[in-house]
């Protein structure tokens, strides 16, 4: 059994993570995709969206997806998880005989960075969805992906364009409120 990884802080989850998972699912020979939202990423100092409600918006996303899961590890650990732990609860889990671990383009300049780097190395394939910009070596398993939105820019502009149709409306909703209640009051 050969399974995929795709984990993020999805704060929001946007079309470009939606067009991530569709390639994911196309080109790569797995049983499974493990969409794993973060309780908070370990290179990023907060989020806005709480983990519970990144989860929901993963999973509802998900529902057309059948070979694809959130998987809540990351965020029931009420901490920032390095990859490295996730892969080994999966492979604990599962036994897979391969694990892709898909990151994006601009992940590439601090991977070296990541926890217990070299063993990850040794337990995953990496693919990287490209982002525009951003070279990726060839001896690198690429997703082609032809969205450019960043999360940070979602979060500060919310645009229904640019947030997957089944899960617009909550994600707005959430982002609008929260936009609100921290604008300056005269």
């Amino acid at each position: 059994m050969d399974i995929a990884l795709f984990g993020g802080s999805f704060d929001p989850p946007h079309i470009g993570h939606e067009e991530i998972i569709k390639k994911a699912l196309q080109k790569l020979e797995i049983s499974r995709l493990f969409v794993v939202p973060t309780w908070r990423n370990p290179f990023k100092k907060s989020f806005l969206a709480p983990p519970t409600l990144r989860y929901l918006w993963v999973k509802k996303l998900l529902s057309h997806y059948p070979k694809a899961k959130v998987l809540s590890y990351e965020m029931r650990q009420s901490r920032p998880v390095p990859t490295i732990e996730t892969v080994e609860y999966l492979q604990n889990l599962y036994h897979p005989d391969k694990i892709y671990l898909i990151i994006g383009a601009d992940n590439l300049p601090a991977l070296h960075k990541w926890h217990r780097y070299e063993e990850l190395a040794k337990r995953v394939t990496f693919v990287v969805a490209t982002r525009e910009g951003v070279k990726i070596p060839p001896k690198l398993q690429k997703l082609k992906i032809h969205v450019s939105i960043s999360s940070t820019e979602l979060r500060r502009h919310p645009k229904r364009a640019w947030l997957p149709v089944n899960i617009a409306d909550d994600v707005l909703a959430y982002y609008y409120r929260h936009k609100e209640k921290n604008e300056p009051k005269n």
